[in-house]
């Protein structure tokens, strides 16, 4: 088994919210909060609530009123997030809080740095939320975002809550069909888009895409385009906007799973939900206090984008938005943004870590990361070789890497460490505060050492409170498989010898050869071992005696180097051999430039699997189309 390579030993653990939160309650050991959390969770949130600072308009009745599978939080509360998001924050004059930055902007170009402090994100999400009362907009009513991770984004993120619509936010870089089929499924009255976005350099045609579709979204009422020197300039001359307070438990955000399994489905959020979970998670594990800089390199359009914007603004601390990709136009460009701005926290997936350390140089010396205090982590497992490189190279040795999973479907995390955590490389530790998840086998029984399916026994406040338009298809996906009082996650979980928690991928990605359940990861990690190797995806496909077999993806670090691909794939063919028996071996391994994956860094295996079996593809999801035409050449 793995070692530990990070012990909890910095200063500031000792004076972090959870050491203070610990010490409050009379708790000496965070093993023993944990458990108590997960045995009873109503005495949890009643103490982290008043913790986070969470307040009502109108107080709750009773904090859980349901339990799995339609839990009910706070009945009778009220409840505003602009309020506990932006405009507590002005309130406190003798602070000067109003003139402390909020947002810093970096745009794909160098150079296109901006930053709005608090009193600018009241004035234009004023701004917005005015044109939508001015357009007729309802309370209630359904507006979406296509835009990139910018200014005006967070502006009409915000300015749509402000009214007291509902806010679907949407990947900028779908194509037609993905976005028409998220208008039509949430129908959505309002769109914001932005006048242009660059990716690479590139004009990225948003507005026209949006312009195709039009006509087969009859619930659109007005589509805002926003021009983003109107926004630098600033709307001078607006009023705030009072928040509206909004049901506790109404809905207040639709968030769309990727789409590549099937039809997109729309997880229903809440105020409370979103606002305690991204609460809890900030603050306990990430430690988020009003200096810090926070940055998460991600989408809107994933869970992960309003993730980290509800949560770091609830606690005052400056968000860090990024519309480029982090090798452009120079391969350290990440590094120097870190730099310049003196971040504290860094969020990214292993999947870019894996793409961003094939560049490795001399970017340290020219970007010291010192100001990094905390590293993040989240999509997809890790491999030992890459965690370790972000571990030593990013982080110095120094910061732990908080590895949490969840999903878009709880708006937050099952599994993830805290900072008293030691920490094995690739593992997330454990379940998080107030989350009593567990390890099942097949027959439904708790696993303390081994592989089994991800599960959790408590009712969450940030669980989607269904599918829209599909209360049916919610039940089937997580309650179906162990009964209605058990969240089936569908991840593959492993517990080792010393109670540290790893995840091995989803378990619909899950290979079965001749009876054998085998998680992809095992696979790629075997395979990521060998230096040339940069990143793999392991797929099952089947076999008329075996089931299934596997091949596997491979992408090299340094293929221009590379003499014999031959010579190669046989070394990589007997290393695997070597590891997972003859069996169990992949039957062919294929070299390509680039695997498809997601603006947020999952590599989409699914995909990969059905365009090898030539069956119909929504490739709405995928960032690097050009990626599919190798998967087919490679063959």
């Amino acid at each position: 088994m793995s070692k530990v390579f990070y012990e909890p030993k910095a200063p500031w653990i000792q004076q972090s919210h959870l050491a203070n939160f610990m010490k409050s309650l009379g708790i000496a050991k965070v093993e023993d909060l944990i458990q108590r959390s997960q045995k009873d969770p109503v005495w949890f949130w009643e103490k982290a609530l008043k913790d986070i600072g969470i307040e009502f308009t109108k107080p709750y009745s009773k904090l859980l009123a349901a339990d799995l599978p339609w839990p009910k939080w706070v009945e009778g509360a009220e409840m505003s997030i602009v309020d506990h998001c932006i405009d507590r924050h002005l309130k406190n004059d003798a602070t000067n809080f109003g003139k402390k930055p909020a947002l810093i902007f970096e745009g794909d170009e160098p150079g296109s740095t901006a930053i709005w402090t608090f009193e600018d994100l009241a004035r234009e999400s004023s701004y917005i939320a005015e044109e939508l009362r001015a357009s007729g907009a309802k309370v209630g009513d359904r507006a979406a975002l296509l835009m990139p991770m910018s200014l005006e984004m967070v502006a009409s993120f915000f300015g749509i809550l402000r009214a007291g619509l509902t806010v679907i936010p949407i990947f900028s870089g779908y194509g037609g069909e993905a976005i028409a089929s998220r208008l039509q499924d949430g129908e959505a009255k309002f769109i914001f888009v932005q006048e242009k976005t660059l990716r690479r350099g590139k004009e990225i045609p948003v507005r026209k895409t949006l312009e195709s579709i039009l006509g087969e979204c009859p619930s659109v009422k007005k589509v805002f385009i926003l021009k983003r020197e109107d926004f630098l300039r600033g709307h001078r001359d607006v009023i705030p906007f009072k928040s509206l307070s909004r049901p506790a438990e109404s809905e207040c955000l639709l968030l769309y799973t990727s789409g590549t399994t099937g039809k997109p489905k729309a997880c229903v959020h809440t105020p409370f939900g979103v606002l305690a979970t991204t609460g809890k998670e900030l603050r306990y594990t990430f430690d988020v206090k009003t200096s810090d800089k926070f940055f998460w390199y991600t989408d809107i359009g994933w869970m992960m984008g309003p993730w980290e914007i509800l949560g770091v603004l609830q606690f005052g601390a400056t968000v860090v938005l990024f519309e480029g990709v982090p090798d452009y136009p120079d391969t350290d460009r990440l590094w120097k943004i870190i730099h310049q701005h003196e971040v504290t926290h860094l969020g990214i997936s292993p999947t870019a870590i894996r793409v961003l350390k094939k560049s490795e140089s001399e970017f340290l010396k020219r970007n010291p990361l010192n100001s990094l205090r905390i590293l993040g982590s989240t999509g997809e497992p890790w491999d030992e070789e890459s965690w370790i490189w972000f571990f030593e190279k990013i982080g110095q040795s120094r910061c732990p890497i908080m590895n949490i999973s969840g999903g878009t479907e709880i708006m937050g995390c099952l599994l993830m460490p805290h900072p008293f955590s030691k920490l094995k490389p690739a593992s997330l530790s454990g379940p998080g505060l107030g989350v009593n998840a567990q390890v099942f086998s097949e027959d439904a029984k708790p696993i303390k050492q081994g592989l089994g399916h991800l599960v959790c026994l408590s009712p969450l406040p940030s669980m989607t409170k269904g599918f829209l338009n599909s209360k049916e298809k919610y039940l089937a996906t997580y309650f179906e498989k162990f009964g209605e009082k058990i969240w089936y996650h569908g991840d593959w979980a492993f517990i080792d010898e010393d109670g540290f928690w790893f995840l091995r991928g989803r378990s619909d990605d899950t290979i079965k050869i001749a009876g054998k359940r085998v998680g992809p990861n095992e696979f790629e990690s075997f395979l990521m071992e060998d230096a040339r190797v940069a990143e793999v995806a392991a797929i099952g496909l089947p076999h008329e005696i075996k089931g299934e077999t596997v091949s596997c993806y491979v992408v090299l670090k340094n293929p221009e180097a590379t003499l014999s691909y031959e010579k190669i794939r046989e070394e990589l063919l007997k290393l695997a051999t070597q590891k997972m028996g003859k069996a169990l071996a992949p039957e062919k391994i294929f070299f390509v430039d680039a695997l498809p994956k997601t603006r947020s860094g999952k590599i989409l295996r699914g995909l990969i699997r059905k365009l090898i079996l030539n069956e119909k593809l929504d490739d709405s999801a995928v960032e690097n189309p050009t990626s599919l035409e190798a998967i087919r050449k490679a063959h």
